[in-house]
């Protein structure tokens, strides 16, 4: 379980999300990006379903993207512009870290039916 890079992957994600709860957001905000980590720490647990497990860890790269896009719009039109924070960036870093996982997962899955079917060509 942890010695694959895509647990790994997710759980450096993980971190990055646990880390934004310290700074001050709005309440949308904090829903999306815990829905995100949601979907990311199930992707973790689910080790024996890896089609679950890529699907999971896209899912939340999608939320975490849509997410960056409704802070970069938010923070646009905020009338005094607030400063920005190293946080403010741990999103797409989260969404890149899940693609890649979700990319390893699927590399992963390829292998076992490669083998899969080489191990029934054999028993013919």
């Amino acid at each position: 379980m942890w010695q694959r890079i895509q647990t790994l992957y997710l759980l450096i994600a993980s971190g990055l999300l646990v880390a934004m709860y310290f700074q001050p957001y709005g309440t949308g905000f904090i829903i999306l990006f815990s829905l995100a980590l949601a979907c990311q720490l199930l992707a973790i647990v689910a080790l024996k379903s890896r089609v679950l497990q890529m699907r999971l860890s896209g899912l939340a790269a999608l939320l975490l993207l849509g997410l960056q896009a409704w802070m970069i719009v938010s923070y646009l039109t905020a009338d005094p512009r607030p400063s920005l924070t190293m946080t403010s960036v741990f999103p797409v870093v989260a969404a890149i870290l899940d693609f890649l996982a979700a990319k390893a997962i699927l590399k992963d899955e390829l292998l076992v039916r490669s083998a899969s079917r080489l191990r029934a060509s054999k028993r013919k």
